[in-house]
């Protein structure tokens, strides 16, 4: 069986848990740990939060766990339903359900994401980026002042990058393109403008790295391998690439 990743924030129901009858204590932030530690040992993790139950209801916490395979989901509900993890009462997980003819928005991952999607499947030596262009486009922008009758020039950042994803084991490239603008103030010295410098020509290279990577789709396999004519167990990954 073959599930297709892509480097975007997952939707659906069938990568998505909901877990509750979390017990009060320790609270909710030491809760949301334990559960990433529990979870993502059958997968990479997107997010893990932890909320309130209402006043009506028993005092304690539910979560909502999003998974980037629905298979990893799938697996998770079936281990940890009705198992008391971390605490000394059982938990329910169920995979959340929504109507099938939903249509879900599709927002690209951040290139903090990508990354980490990225050195999970691939390996951190298994893609590099390649910076193409970092070029500054403007110095100037006009803005208008609520008075129509005036209007001023703030000096402005603005960086263009392009850059390029290598997968060499696959022999697979992607480009990628980001914009990033900063305004400044007229009292800002040499380090402030400096700092806001910097800070624009990486914002640029951070969109540019996530453009890129919308561009690539991850083939995900699971292949159960042998060890001295003996079935191993458990299940182990191997990894296409598709553009």
């Amino acid at each position: 069986m073959a599930e297709v990743l892509s480097f975007t924030v997952p939707v659906g129901s069938d990568k998505t848990l909901f877990v509750w009858e979390l017990s009060p204590e320790p609270g909710a932030e030491a809760l949301q740990h334990s559960l990433f530690t529990v979870f993502s040992q059958f997968g990479l993790l997107y997010s893990v939060r932890v909320f309130p139950n209402a006043p009506e209801a028993t005092p304690g916490f539910h979560a909502i766990i999003k998974f980037y395979s629905a298979r990893d989901a799938y697996r998770a509900q079936k281990v940890c339903d009705q198992k008391q993890l971390f605490q000394k009462s059982p938990v329910k997980v169920h995979l959340c359900t929504r109507r099938k003819m939903h249509q879900y928005p599709v927002y690209p991952l951040s290139s903090f994401k990508c990354k980490e999607l990225a050195n999970y499947y691939l390996g951190f030596n298994g893609w590099s980026k390649r910076i193409i262009m970092l070029q500054k486009l403007s110095d100037f922008k006009v803005k208008e002042n609520t008075s129509p009758a005036k209007s001023s020039a703030r000096q402005s950042l603005k960086y263009f990058c392009a850059l390029e994803v290598v997968l060499l084991a696959y022999g697979c490239q992607s480009r990628g393109a980001g914009i990033s603008e900063e305004f400044l103030d007229q009292q800002e010295g040499p380090l402030e403008f400096l700092m806001k410098k910097k800070k624009t020509q990486k914002l640029a290279i951070q969109k540019a790295l996530s453009d890129a990577f919308q561009k690539l789709l991850m083939v995900v396999l699971d292949v159960c391998l042998e060890y001295q004519k003996v079935k191993c167990p458990e299940t182990h990954r191997k990894y296409g690439i598709g553009s």
